[in-house]
């Protein structure tokens, strides 16, 4: 994605409309619609971003989802830096369904994802806060009656320069009688005058985790709610072949069975009742046309269509005569399996389907694929569908699908009054939309220097957007599925990268906290490594002589060095490895310190980030996401893998499908390179970059090359 900041279409989409709310107060709407005019009525009042009421409490309503990641906190200093108001003094909402109004501007959708949440809303937000502190200012020169430029706003007042003074909520009538003012009017603080964006904020969600008050999805319980138990055919395309429903039907609580076209629910008075009755039913499958579906099936395809040619994605140089006067050529093979997201919060959904609507309650990071998908299987007109967004135990891109949705909606429309259909952990971990298996081949070369002069880098494996977005496919390149690839931060003679779509039999795929740059950054970093390694050069050395060019990119890399005290001696089957990239509009580089066991057991002890993210909003966000980023992807580098068997994902929980333990987690340092560029994003990038930093530092401890993830200890032993 790019590092640039929001066109300048977001501007000319900006609509303000005062307004008196009901009980009284200042409505703003921003407007990100494409059919939205001054000219709307207020009947879009009800769905405005700002509300500020005569109590002058300021309520945002969030355009985005909270997964953790700290957008709302983040979200909500974007409009209390321009509206002059304490971070405290904002209350927040979950915006309805209404793509006219809160349509993501960089997807066109209204949904949460691709790190993109302060890259998008950097300016809208700050814009919304602006036009409300003008009109303000103006509400309180009007009745002081002095030049509004003699004006200012602090703390939640207009103050003029006698040092009257009046607050906001008594201001909010007057405001909302006004005009709108003019762009030329709305002048955005620069930098230099922040008073709240760039300072370490504590988080608005903490003291609702904290106390419980804070609602999940799998919290909502509307009143007459039922439970929902359900089982998904254990092959992708089955569906049920005989049930005991009387059987379940005799369990205490139990009322009522029922079958889907691919799975079975069994509807209670509670959980432990809807799980015996599903229990009882003892369902028997139709596996389908999947049910020969193996891993060794899916790589074997994968190996054999990766010998092919792909669509190319970037080609500069002739790459085929520069590796043929290379003095030293270098083929590797990558592979990286399919992955689950494994959310604390496993998937949930909350049902009512009435004659005239179909409500929700969820938490979902895709509100508009949810409406479409109620909508289509309701029957209903997608007016009539509400949904309830909640804050998200983990998304990491599984919330985009709305599988879940689907079939609580099936389930739903068999039940009168509202169910809550869960699923088991097994359920989830076994019914995943998957992070695609990649099987990349890598060509390159050096001369006798050691210089780089051929890079040829072929992308096999799963296209997503062929499926969600086919629009976005560019002769046959899937853009996602080549990002980190593409365009890597450092500068070859000769480039060409390939992207050959192979989609799995039996798998679903879909985003995993940064597919494309999850993957291809893995590649490219190890490989930069191969090559450094054939040159007898230093990691951090070689790396820095391809980014003479890329100067941000430089200084990183340098700072992550200086800060991991790169070169100092380490000891026996330790090693340390790094990584750099550009990926989400952030430029990172990692270094991380691994330790081999002698039973080939790997301990990553301590990670050392640089970024340089552009414009920070919440410093201790930007640790937060380092922290969790990496961790989340040092779990699926030692041991996420997600196989199949007879059509069956053969892991169900955590005790097969092993997440990180506490105990093994490394100390995660972070260090941020001031920057005045555009924000960039930051959820999924240190996933993104812990990959080859740890299989980099195993090569550094081992002298082994780990070009197939997860990490395989037997091999490592062998050393």
């Amino acid at each position: 994605m790019s590092n640039s900041a929001p066109g300048p279409h977001l501007n000319r989409r900006l609509f303000l409309k005062a307004s008196a709310a009901t009980g009284g107060g200042l409505v703003i709407n921003l407007a990100l619609g494409p059919n939205f005019s001054a000219s709307a009525s207020a009947d879009f009042a009800p769905n405005a971003f700002i509300r500020i009421g005569r109590n002058g409490l300021v309520t945002l309503v969030m355009p985005q989802v909270e997964m953790g990641q700290g957008i709302y906190t983040a979200q909500a200093m974007l409009l209390a830096e321009e509206l002059e108001v304490a971070l405290d003094d904002v209350r927040l909402e979950h915006a309805p369904v209404n793509e006219e109004l809160y349509s993501h501007p960089m997807f066109s959708r209204q949904m949460t994802g691709g790190s993109a949440s302060i890259r998008a809303f950097w300016t809208p937000l700050r814009e919304a806060g602006a036009t409300a502190r003008t009109l303000l200012i103006q509400a309180a020169a009007k009745a002081w009656n002095v030049d509004p430029a003699a004006c200012r706003a602090e703390a939640g007042f207009v103050i003029d320069d006698s040092g009257k003074r009046r607050a906001y909520g008594e201001l909010v009538d007057i405001a909302a009688s006004l005009p709108a003012p003019s762009s030329e009017t709305v002048k955005l603080k620069s930098p230099e005058n922040f008073k709240l964006l760039g300072t370490a904020a504590k988080r608005l969600d903490t003291p609702g985790k904290v106390d419980g008050s804070l609602k999940y999805g799998i919290d909502a319980f509307p009143v007459g709610t039922k439970i929902a138990a359900i089982a998904i055919s254990p092959v992708l395309g089955g569906k049920p072949k005989s049930v005991n429903e009387q059987t379940a039907l005799a369990i205490k609580g139990v009322r009522q069975v029922v079958l889907t076209d691919s799975a079975v629910a069994v509807v209670a008075d509670h959980t432990g009742a809807a799980k015996k009755g599903l229990k009882a039913a003892a369902v028997e499958w139709d596996d389908g046309p999947n049910a020969q579906v193996s891993s060794a099936d899916i790589v074997q395809h994968l190996e054999s269509e990766s010998r092919k040619p792909g669509a190319i994605a970037r080609s500069e140089g002739d790459v085929e005569r520069a590796l043929a006067s290379a003095s030293q050529p270098i083929d590797a093979v990558y592979q990286l399996p399919f992955l689950s997201h494994a959310a604390m919060e496993p998937m949930n959904c909350t049902v009512h389907v009435r004659e005239d609507a179909c409500e929700l309650w969820v938490g979902t990071q895709n509100l508009s694929a949810a409406k479409t998908a109620a909508a289509t299987i309701t029957g209903l007109e997608p007016e009539k569908i509400i949904i309830n967004n909640h804050i998200v135990g983990g998304g990491f891109g599984r919330r985009l699908e709305v599988d879940g949705i689907i079939h609580a909606v099936k389930v739903a429309m068999h039940v009168n009054g509202p169910v809550k259909v869960i699923w088991s952990r097994e359920e989830d971990i076994q019914h995943g939309y998957y992070r695609p298996y990649y099987y990349d081949r890598m060509s390159g070369g050096i001369d006798e220097q050691g210089n780089p002069v051929a890079w040829i880098h072929r992308v096999s494996g799963s296209s997503i957007f062929s499926r969600i977005a086919p629009a976005a496919m560019a002769n046959g390149v899937d853009p996602d599925g080549v990002e980190g690839a593409a365009h890597p931060p450092y500068k070859f003679p000769a480039i060409q990268v390939e992207f050959k779509q192979v989609e799995p039999q039996g798998v679903l795929t879909s985003w995993w906290r940064g597919v494309g740059p999850a993957h291809n950054v893995f590649v490219v970093e190890s490989f930069i490594d191969e090559l450094a390694a054939a040159a007898n050069a230093d990691p951090i050395e070689y790396r820095k002589r391809l980014l003479t060019d890329n100067p941000r990119a430089l200084k990183v890399l340098e700072l992550a060095a200086e800060k991991a005290e790169w070169g100092k001696p380490l000891a026996a089957r330790q090693g340390r490895g790094v990584a750099v990239q550009f990926a989400f509009g952030t430029y990172l580089a990692m270094i991380a310190d691994a330790t081999v066991e002698g039973d080939g057991a790997v301990r990553i002890t301590r990670i050392v980030t640089a970024v340089d993210c552009g414009l920070i909003v919440n410093p201790d966000t930007v640790a937060a996401q380092m922290e969790g980023g990496a961790l989340y992807g040092l779990t699926a580098a030692l041991y996420g893998a997600i196989t199949l068997k007879d059509g069956r994902v053969e892991q169900s929980n955590f005790d097969n499908y092993l997440p990180l333990r506490i105990e093994e987690a490394p100390h995660v340092e972070t260090h941020i390179v001031p920057s005045a560029e555009p924000p960039g994003g930051i959820g999924e990038t240190a996933t993104s970059a812990v990959f080859p930093a740890v299989a980099n530092a195993i090569f550094s401890a081992t002298g082994r090359r780990v070009r197939t993830l997860p990490v395989n200890s037997e091999e490592l032993k062998k050393t």
